[in-house]
Parts: structure tokens; sequence; C-alpha cells
């Protein structure tokens, strides 16, 4: 057969098979759109054949159609998107929390692939690969010129499966290259639960993503935490950095604080007129007992149905920066040959009726939105709609000074946890944030000659080149490089405790298990520590939660 005719035969089968499924819809659809759409999609396939059969160099079918339908899905918004083959284990990690892989999870640090972090208990860690161990070779490949997704993809496969890896680490003289199982490796949802502030009554648990497992995971946290001491002083829920997951997951979790019969969220598909309202079904955990919910700009979707809800409750107080602004709703629909499409189907709406879905981004379906507008708590606090939840409590974390973003752009703080791990066969008893010395750092930048210039060092060397000289300009630009150099000298005093923060987080890396980590690194946590200082100031709480005409 030509490669003409297999072509038109792949078309056909896929018109084919789409006019088979229209039918299913049919009953759901204007008899318009169905015409529109058979017509349109033999339009889509007369073309497609036409140019992989016909254009004067030879085109790659499979990547074509991927070009085609990414375009299309770009005139919607930024949440609908195609996921090839080897994108599928993306599906199980936001569902179930787990994927088939060895369980590294990698960066790019210094240019070069790196472990981030293992999984406890997964083959990778198992074998003794740790954070810091630079990947050279995956599945016989030469990390070089990969990106971070080609080199996921290699080390993701069927369970049973194995996969040879070369690592390098700082300190050892000879490569390692391991031959690791791949297995299912299940990621935690509850990444840890504790007990913090200074007595030790403030129940903490950090919830990592909305899988279907994290209800029970949550609550699993809460008994226990429940069963060591009285959750009356509070409980804080920290939701930074958790990106969402599962609707009926954010249900669940927030249905632990909040009465039975509650509407949670509710949601509005393509017809106004068909919407679904999430209630809870049963009997809270924690009925009364104060709750912070953490919240920064990286928490969204399911983790803003959680906060909001609470909010609009008046059940908790929301601390820390605005959140991501996400409230399109996506299901997971399966497509031929192990490809899967995740579609926008809904927008989803707070108790009070607010939608959180952030002003003039792409696939607000909600006009009136754009209005700004307000609406009010059960108690009759004033909400807004259409920028993520803002936090009743403004706390933000420091921004990064000049030095900071100089010294991450270098890797630095990862290369001289690498270089600390080497030269220290164990971790110091009682190690806590502010042991780290950050003398020795600047130390050992100078010895390893690591260039950390800032913006400013670096847009003044882009003056004196584009200048090409002049005694003038040259004396000029010499003062103030003597003024860049001193201010750097004191920045490393001024902003000691920030590099201490960021330093200690890398080095427990690569000693303790990532549970113990953050119970290390809370007591230097900015927002969380402000939390604890709230639940243990009730009057200050309750007013949080009293409308300002009423206090």
């Amino acid at each position: 057969m030509t490669r003409s005719r297999v072509a038109s035969s792949l078309v056909g089968l896929a018109v084919a098979g789409v006019l088979a499924a229209s039918a299913v819809v049919s009953l759901a659809a204007p008899e318009g759109d169905l015409f529109a759409l058979r017509k349109n999609l033999r339009i889509f396939g007369a073309v497609y054949e036409k140019v992989v059969t016909g254009y004067v160099e030879p085109v790659e079918p499979g990547r074509l159609m991927e070009v085609g339908v990414e375009a299309m899905l770009d005139e919607l918004d930024p949440y609908t998107t195609f996921l090839g083959a080897s994108e599928n284990a993306r599906i199980d990690i936001m569902t179930e929390g787990q994927y088939g892989g060895v369980g590294l999870q990698i960066g790019r640090r210094n240019g070069r692939i790196a472990v981030v972090a293992p999984v406890v208990g997964a083959s990778g860690s198992e074998q003794g690969v740790r954070t810091g161990d630079v990947m050279t070779t995956v599945a016989g490949q030469s990390t070089e010129g990969l990106s971070v997704e080609d080199v996921k993809t290699l080390l993701r496969g069927e369970p049973g499966t194995t996969v040879r890896l070369t690592v390098e680490r700082a300190g050892t003289a000879a490569p390692r290259t391991l031959t690791l199982t791949r297995e299912r490796v299940k990621l935690p949802t509850v990444t840890y639960a504790g007990r913090i502030g200074p007595t030790e009554q403030v129940a903490y648990v950090k919830l990592k993503r909305f899988t279907r497992t994290a209800p029970a995971a949550v609550e699993r946290a809460l008994r226990r935490l429940r069963a060591e001491a009285s959750l009356a002083e509070g409980v804080v829920l920290d939701l930074r950095d958790n990106p969402g997951g599962l609707l009926r997951a954010a249900v669940g979790v927030t249905g632990l604080f909040v009465p039975r019969g509650a509407t949670i969220v509710s949601t509005r598909g393509r017809e106004d007129s068909v919407r679904s309202a999430y209630r809870n079904d049963r009997v809270p955990l924690v009925p009364e007992a104060p709750v912070v919910v953490l919240v920064n700009g990286q928490s969204a979707s399911a983790s803003e149905i959680v906060a909001g809800a609470l909010q609009d409750r008046d059940r908790g107080v929301v601390l820390g920066t605005t959140t991501y602004g996400k409230g399109l709703v996506q299901n997971v629909r399966s497509l031929p040959h192990n490809t899967a499409l995740k579609l926008t189907t809904a927008q989803y709406y707070t108790p009070s009726g607010r939608t959180i879905q952030s002003l003039g981004a792409a696939g607000t379906t909600d006009a009136d939105a754009a209005t700004g507008r307000t609406h009010e708590t059960r108690a009759g606090r004033t909400v807004h709609d259409g920028d993520g939840i803002a936090p009743d409590v403004r706390v933000r974390e420091p921004a990064p000074s000049a030095l900071e973003r100089a010294l991450t752009r270098r890797s630095a703080f990862f290369r001289y946890a690498n270089h600390y791990a080497a030269t220290h066969d164990t971790l110091a008893a009682g190690f806590s944030v502010g042991d780290v010395e950050v003398g020795a750092f600047r130390d050992w930048l100078a010895r390893a000659n690591v260039q950390y210039p800032t913006r400013a060092e670096r847009m003044l060397d882009s003056v004196r080149a584009r200048t090409n000289g002049g005694a003038r300009v040259e004396a000029t630009a010499s003062k103030l490089a003597e003024a860049l150099e001193a201010a750097r000298k004191t920045a490393f005093e001024r902003h000691a405790p920030a590099l201490r923060r960021h330093l200690a987080r890398e080095i427990l890396a690569r000693y303790v298990p990532a549970r113990r980590q953050t119970a290390l690194l809370l007591p230097a946590d900015i927002q969380a520590t402000a939390a604890v200082e709230l639940l243990q100031e009730p009057d200050r709480y309750e007013r949080l939660l009293t409308p300002a005409g009423s206090r």
C-alpha cells in the first residue's frame, strides 16, 4: 500500500471514529453543532492527508498531528492540554499520587541534571542515590543536551522493567553505575504532620497534593495528633505550593472541618443551567477547633476550594499571600494510543458564590466576574471575585535579596551542600538553622572560585563593554564596581538569616528524609510562626472572623 493510501486510510478511520462518537453525544448537542463538527472534521482530515502525502519535504505524521492539536487547544484556556503517551504518568500523579519509575525527583543544577530528592523506600533511594548526585547517563544516553522532561521520560516506565544510570557525587572519585528496577512509586500526600509552637499544642498538617487518598491521609494525621493531645488550641493546614488535584478530594478534606450538609463548592458547566453542588456528607472530625490555612501564590485549584470554603463559612482564617487563581475544573478524557486530553469542563464557585479564576485569564467563563463583584461570608464579611483567594492575614516571606538570587542562579547553595556532605559523614546532633555558618559558606565560594555577579554588576559589565573604555567612563565604572563589592560584603551579614535558611534546607536534604527536614525547618518558617502566634491569641482570631461593623 502506498504512503498516500496509508495516510488516507488512517485519516478515514479517524474521521469515521469521531463521526461514530458524535452519535453518542447527539442527544446533548444541537443538530447545527453536529453538522459543523462533521464538516470541519472532514476538512481537517483532508488538509492533514494532503500535507503528509504531498508536501515538498517528508513530514512526520505524528508530530504534525500533535502540532495541529496543540495549536487548536491554544485557542482555549491554558489548562486544556493534550497528553502524549510519554506524559501519561502525569495523570497517575494528579489523580493517584503514584507513577511507574525509580522514585527520583530531578532538576537542573549548575547546567547539569541532578537528583533533587529521592522518594524514601523507592528503588533509587534503596540503592543509595541521594540528593545532590549528578546524572551523567540514563538508559545508555548522555544527559548532556537532554531536558529534565526527557530524563524523566527515560526513568519512568512499566513496573518490573529496569533502567541503568551513572551518577557522580562530590567527594567521590569514580562515578557509580546502577541498575534500578522500576516500580509503582507512591508519593506521600501528607508530607508532614506534627505539633508546633513553643508549647507544641498546635497541630500542623502539610498537604502536598489532592489525590484520591488525600482526605483519608489528612484524617489519619489529625486523629493521630488528637490522640497525642487536644486540638483545642488549633490546627494549621498548610496548602502552600500545593497545585491542587481532584475536586472531590478537596471536598473530602474540607468536610473534616465543616458541618454535615454544608455546601463546599459548586460548579457550572457549558450551560448556565447545568450546576452541581458538592456538600459535606460526613460528620466533621474537627468541628470547632480554630483553623488557620496557609496559602501562597502557588496554592491552586483544589487548594483554593478548601481555603475558599473555610473562609466563606468563617470556619478558619486564611494566612499568607494571595493564591494562584485557578477556578476551572478539568477532566482527563482517554484518547486512542495511550494518549489523553485534559479538558476544562466547568468553573467552580465557593459557597458565597464567588469565582477565584484570575481576572483576564484565558478561560474565564463568568463575564460578571470581570467586574470584581463582592460577596459576603456566612457571618457577613466581604470577599471578592476574580483574583484567587486573598488571605485574611497577609504574611509575606521576604523577597530574595539580589545576593540570594545571584547565588541561586549559580546553584551555589546546592553545590555547597554537596561539598558539606562530602566533608561531613554525619549531621551534628540537634542541627538547626542557626547552626549554619554563613562565613564558612562564603570562604568556600572564594576557594571554589564560584562567580555570582548580581544583576547590578552584570549591568555594569554590559555598560563597560558597550562604551569600549574611555578614561572618564572607566573611572566612574571603577568607583561603582568598588561600591558594589563593598555592598556585597555587607550583604552577607544583612541577609544572613535568609542565607542560613536556604543553606540549611539544602544541607538537611543530604542527610535526613523529607519529614525530618520539615520538622527542623519549621521553627524558622515565618508564615508558620505567624499562624501559631495567631492561634495563641484567641481574641484576635475571633475578631478576624467577625464583620467589621460588628466588632
